[in-house]
């Protein structure tokens, strides 16, 4: 099977339970038989374990590179790219697509941070991230948001947390017993980064807007029952003693330019302070230049190798696939030239049980899985 020799060589299957499943039924189902999908996930050696089962579903397989042009630019591993076309999987840009370089044709897009939102795919659309949700809100097409669900949280809480620190231990960083860590952010990926550095020891503050703490979106009751001291965003003396005293300082808000005035001005007077970015977006702004922070202000992960460990990605990868199979099902349950819904969708709840479950069952992090969980 196309990719397999690199997949074998790397990884185990318990470290990809959610994908295994998906691919071993799609061998016999072939549900994407004949259908051009375009995956656009950031291009990464655990992502060809999704374009494995993809292809074994039977689709026509491009895989899509944003350059930036209308939304954030993917980052990606140059290699990669290099291998998959070399296996005669076609990568297209964005910008080919707008130019027209390339026939904007597709059945089915599994997008990430609507990259590839201004196309036109006879089914619609699945989009990965909570980010990329703002360019299908009027879209005609349907979209389904494996974000909206219960699976991008092993994702984003414990696989992202880890990928920060990780990407820290890159850049030289060792000791973080004691340390002041300031988090931008209290959804998925904030309160992962806040929960890994309580675990590592650290003193942690988390920077966010505590008058809408509790919507369904933000983490702020579980931060402090680790005690995580939550300080309100608007309050600019309390921002700038946290960012004054800090040894570390990440954006993970999922949104541009966060930060005011006043905590650029206290994060570039803090010399010692290591700064980071774990958004799709500049989260920093233009106040911050690249040289001042970790990665030039890309998201600190994507510097390695692996961003985020196959074992913590897996379900969503394999989120993101099935909701493509979910979509087509969708179809074949109207009449021919009406649409099933549009706009964006969170995922069907028994979709997303039945994935969590197998990787509980069958993965090598079931236990991380349970307590996130209860």
């Amino acid at each position: 099977m196309l990719f397999s020799e690199i997949v074998d060589e790397f990884y185990e299957p318990k470290e990809y339970p959610a994908l295994a499943l998906l691919l071993n039924e799609w061998e016999r189902t072939k549900p994407f038989d004949g259908l051009r999908v375009l995956a656009a996930t950031p291009i990464f050696r655990n992502t060809m374990v999704q374009y494995m089962a993809l292809l074994a579903g039977g689709a026509i397989l491009s895989v899509g590179r944003s350059l930036g042009k209308g939304s954030a630019a993917m980052p990606f591993d140059s290699e990669v790219v290099e291998y998959v076309r070399d296996c005669g999987v076609p990568v297209v840009t964005d910008e080919d697509l707008r130019k027209g370089l390339t026939k904007d044709d597709f059945d089915l897009i599994l997008d990430c941070a609507g990259q590839f939102s201004f196309c036109k795919p006879r089914y619609g659309f699945v989009e990965l991230t909570r980010s990329g949700v703002q360019f299908f809100e009027n879209s005609e097409a349907p979209v389904y948001v494996a974000d909206s669900g219960i699976v991008k949280r092993i994702e984003t809480i414990l696989g992202t947390g880890d990928g920060y620190f990780r990407g820290l231990e890159y850049f030289g960083s060792r000791d973080f017993e004691g340390k002041n860590l300031v988090v931008f952010g209290s959804g998925k990926v904030g309160c992962g980064i806040a929960l890994q550095g309580v675990q590592r020891g650290m003193n942690v503050r988390t920077v966010t807007d505590k008058l809408n703490s509790g919507a369904g979106t933000d983490f702020c009751d579980v931060l402090t029952r680790n005690n995580v001291q939550i300080v309100d965003f608007r309050d600019e003396t309390s921002v700038s003693v946290a960012i004054g005293s800090a040894d570390y300082l990440v954006t993970a808000t999922g949104k541009k330019n966060v930060l005011s005035e006043s905590a650029v001005a206290s994060l570039l007077s803090n010399d010692r302070l290591i700064v980071a970015n774990m958004g799709v977006e500049d989260e920093l702004g233009k106040g911050v230049s690249a040289d001042r922070a970790l990665n030039a202000k890309a998201p600190l992960n994507f510097v390695l190798e692996e961003p985020t460990h196959l074992k913590y990605i897996d379900a969503s990868l394999a989120l993101h696939a099935a909701l493509g199979e979910q979509l087509l099902a969708d179809f074949r349950n109207i009449k021919e030239g009406e649409l099933p819904f549009s706009g964006p969708q969170d995922p069907p709840m028994e979709l997303e049980q039945r994935l969590i479950l197998t990787s509980m069952q069958n993965g090598v992090i079931g236990d991380e899985i349970y307590n996130l969980l209860t």
